[in-house]
């Protein structure tokens, strides 16, 4: 089956796992990373989930799942190896045309979750469609020594630019020559390398001489504390 990439806003949306065992664990971290609004329906929680559960992160529905629990949600993932549970939480889902994640049974899902190597707000996700996940979790990890914090650093100047190029009110194919200008790969190297000079004549050579550098300062020192690189 192919599936469309897209990437979804789950920030303050109520999404719904069903399990409370070891996958479920690692699916209710990643949506509270991205803000999500969890609640778990189980009967029993890892001691992880519990202390989330404690600090009011999460909201636990102590029971098994029922008819009519996926009601206003935006996501559900079912972390549940009880196939009969998978059913019904399917047809639930069909019927409301909620998004769906049935942990390691594709057939079962109208979405997947990709492996996603993240550097601040950059990601890069890799899918094999169900077909792999062991593959597809190689290929991460992969990325992730391939697009180090320098990138996530990068992503953060880069944002702050591109507020200014638009401030200026420019047309869209103007803007878009420009920012295709100020993307120069060698800027992760410059980060690296704590070429903050060069990395500021670019932008100034781009964007002229008086534009604001701050987001430069700002960049040194988040790369600084995610590697304890001296600046």
């Amino acid at each position: 089956m192919d599936y469309f990439p897209v990437c979804l806003q789950v920030a303050g949306r109520l999404c719904i796992v069903i399990g409370g065992g070891r996958v479920a664990e690692r699916k209710v971290k990643s949506l509270l990373a991205y803000g999500a609004k969890v609640k778990v329906i189980s009967p029993e929680l890892t001691g992880a989930l519990a202390l989330l559960r404690d600090q009011a992160q999460i909201e636990w529905l102590a029971r098994p799942y029922r008819q009519g629990d996926l009601g206003g949600a935006f996501l559900v993932i079912a972390a549940t190896d009880d196939p009969a549970v998978q059913d019904q939480v399917f047809a639930e889902a069909e019927t409301n045309n909620t998004l769906l994640n049935v942990a390691d049974v594709p057939n079962r899902c109208n979405f997947i979750l990709p492996a996603t190597a993240r550097s601040g707000d950059l990601s890069i996700s890799v899918s094999t469609a169900g077909r792999s996940p062991a593959l597809a979790g190689k290929l991460r990890r992969e990325l992730e020594s391939m697009f180090g914090p320098e990138y996530g650093v990068l992503l953060g100047v880069l944002g702050a630019l591109r507020e200014i190029v638009l401030a200026r009110g420019y047309a869209h194919d103007d803007n878009k020559i420009v920012f295709g200008r100020l993307a120069d790969l060698s800027m992760a190297q410059w980060v690296r390398d704590g070429l903050w000079e060069k990395m500021a004549k670019h932008i100034q050579d781009v964007l002229g001489d008086d534009v604001d550098l701050s987001c430069l300062e700002s960049a040194k020192v988040k790369y600084q504390q995610a590697t304890g690189a001296v600046i």
